[in-house]
């Protein structure tokens, strides 16, 4: 059993409830990640044309195919490599961080996918050193869709993730369930 700690709203809890440090850290690394790779994605078009733009859209790339790469490591982590995750709370709290956190998986993986199919569909360039194919050479119209569905479900992951973000706060400031806490990435949770 774990080291016992109680929050103002005399709650119990062992400090076996607290996230593994590998979830702790690929949750932090992939929220900075959303933020600074949609941030990015925001900002792109006020760029200068030429080098900047390519330089910009490049990062961002790069950034989203980091982001594939770290979804697969989370959901590795998260289906047999870490210790199971500890709920939310019970009943219809817990069923919806459940949800929540399938919702995010969900479009975060459609967001990186239609990533993947923007960059070979506009043939991109990646800081000059290499070009994707482009698999639909001159076809606008099918550009603009894939572009317009990959920033439609960006802004979909950041906003479910704001809510996610705003739960996380009612339960520190509202509930004092300890909740946030436990995600925290700090040694000594006392």
């Amino acid at each position: 059993m774990g080291q016992i700690l109680n929050f103002d709203s005399g709650r119990t809890i062992v400090a076996a409830d607290y996230y593994d440090r590998g979830t702790i850290i690929l949750h932090w690394v992939t929220a900075a990640l959303v933020g600074l790779t949609w941030t990015l994605g925001q900002c792109i078009d006020f760029f200068p044309k030429g080098a900047p733009r390519t330089a910009a859209r490049s990062v961002h790339i790069l950034i989203g195919a980091t982001l594939v790469l770290l979804l697969v490591a989370r959901l590795a982590w998260r289906i047999g490599w870490g210790r199971r995750l500890p709920p939310a709370g019970s009943g219809a709290l817990a069923r919806t961080a459940t949800y929540t956190h399938v919702i995010l998986y969900m479009l975060l993986a459609a967001t990186l996918l239609l990533g993947v199919a923007n960059a070979w569909i506009r043939g991109d360039t990646i800081t000059g050193l290499f070009k994707i194919p482009s698999l639909a050479p001159g076809d606008e119209v099918l550009k603009a869709l894939v572009e317009d569905w990959h920033g439609t479900a960006a802004d979909l992951v950041v906003a479910v993730a704001g809510l996610h973000a705003v739960a996380g706060l009612y339960h520190h400031f509202r509930l004092r369930d300890g909740v946030l806490r436990r995600m925290l990435p700090m040694r000594d949770r006392r």
